[in-house]
């Protein structure tokens, strides 16, 4: 069989590999979990059936992540945020506007915040195999223990061992014939290294969107096996209850990743079934957003009544122009969108938690060349869009987040630091808080600096 070319797309300075098969009416993206490589796949007898298959009823784009198959080597895993930020770049490059995603295993939580984050990029959410935790929590029984994710981690590990001792690592992942995990393996080889592998886990295990599936508002269908080892089906219970607009269809017969035999079958039939649905509904005609999943982030100058005081009306004005004017240049660099301005302080949003954790902390350290220091909040959350501008809860509780935190201090949610794993970005605990007129306690976390 001939297979499909292979074409690169820019996401800032990384080559993202890609290939489109398929003629039918509407894009469907297919967010790849673990390790990809996209020749290779077509040498899995079990993933031709699912390829051609997507492929008969949609224009079926495929890529391989960052720092894995035919894409560039980065150093470390990327953020979430990064990887965004490559189906974005891909989907421009191929010249759509509006896509289905399905999102296989660790693509779920990628294709989840893609959901929620870029609503009118996104016309329907298909996961399969997914989790929005790996960890366990008091709240989460079904993840992993610590000692537990360290053996797991050693296990597929050793797919770059001893090719016997591998082939066993590659069963786990689903039921594969003795062809199939040959070629399994091979792809894992081929499309990884034992330092990105074990790069991915580490991000893998800092990785909690739990609270972004309330978010998402377009139509949702998980799938899962019933006989899946890595992800219990009750998971995809898990979050099929907190995705207001999902469906959850459970199949027997079928572990993590297996794709051949009849099980698989229905997972075909229901994935196009529910996409067709979707399109025939009109689920692709272009839309105003009203709710998107941001990051706000407050800043305001510490002890600015006394300044002003200080240096009298004049002087003060020059100063909060020149205060402004650092700002907006770093909104511009870290891709901001200025929002209000209220006396000293600023209201921003990012469509990134990390680019705007990273724009809190320039802005804390550039402004302090004019002898000022402010304090900065953040909270990633979904917001309502109005006339451009975003409010709701989500920005009450970024600007009480911000009033929390002291001067120099850029003070962020939990929300925010489980969406940036991988970033590199450090956090201190700072406890509990109980947020003015804001239900519930919120757990906050002081960036570290120098990073």
């Amino acid at each position: 069989m001939e297979l499909p070319e292979t074409k690169y797309a820019k996401s800032g300075e990384i080559n993202i590999a890609y290939q489109i098969t398929g003629e039918g009416p509407f894009d469907l993206v297919y967010v790849p979990g673990y390790v990809t490589h996209l020749e290779l796949q077509w040498s899995i007898p079990s993933y031709l059936p699912l390829l051609e298959s997507l492929s008969s009823f949609c224009r079926l784009i495929r890529f391989d992540k960052r720092g894995t198959g035919m894409s560039d080597r980065v150093g470390g895993a990327p953020t979430l945020e990064a990887r965004m930020d490559d189906v974005r770049a891909v989907m421009d490059a191929v010249g759509s506007r509006r896509a289905a995603f399905f999102g296989l295993s660790e693509g779920a939580a990628m294709s989840i915040l893609f959901a929620a984050t870029y609503p009118e990029r996104t016309a329907a959410l298909v996961v399969r195999s997914g989790f929005p935790r790996r960890m366990w929590a008091t709240d989460y029984p079904w993840g992993r223990t610590e000692e537990e994710y360290a053996r797991e981690v050693e296990r597929e590990l050793r797919v770059f061992g001893p090719r016997e001792q591998a082939k066993e690592s590659v069963r786990k992942l689903g039921r594969f014939s003795d062809e199939e995990v040959d070629a399994m393996l091979n792809m894992l080889r081929f499309g990884s290294s034992p330092g990105a592998l074990e790069a991915l886990h580490r991000m893998n295990k800092e990785i909690d969107i739990r609270h972004v599936l309330a978010a998402v508002r377009i139509p949702t269908l998980i799938l899962h096996g019933i006989e899946d080892e890595l992800v219990p089906v009750e998971v995809a219970r898990y979050m099929a209850s907190r995705i207001p607009t999902a469906r959850l269809v459970e199949i027997p017969g079928v572990g993590h990743l297996a794709f051949g035999g009849e099980p698989a079958d229905r997972i075909r039939v229901e994935l196009e079934g529910f996409v067709k649905d979707v399109w025939e509904g009109g689920g692709w005609e272009e839309g105003e957003a009203d709710r998107v999943l941001a990051t706000v982030l407050f800043t305001d100058i510490v002890g600015s009544t006394a300044k002003a005081a200080e240096l009298g009306d004049r002087a003060w004005r020059e100063l909060l122009e020149r205060h402004h004017a650092l700002i907006r240049r770093q909104l511009v660099r870290f891709r901001g969108a200025e929002l209000d301005i209220a006396g000293d302080g600023f209201f921003a949003r990012f469509d990134g938690p990390a680019r705007a954790v990273r724009c809190a902390c320039a802005v804390s350290e550039s402004v302090r060349e004019l002898g000022l220091e402010i304090r900065a909040g953040l909270h990633t959350g979904e917001c309502e869009v109005m006339d451009g501008k975003v409010g709701g809860i989500a920005v009450h509780i970024g600007a009480r987040v911000a009033k929390e935190a002291e001067p120099g201090e850029v003070l962020v949610s939990s929300t925010v630091k489980d969406l940036v794993a991988g970033s590199g970005l450090r956090f201190r605990e700072r406890g509990s808080a109980q947020l003015k007129g804001v239900p519930d306690e919120w757990r906050l976390y002081m960036v570290e600096r120098g990073q």
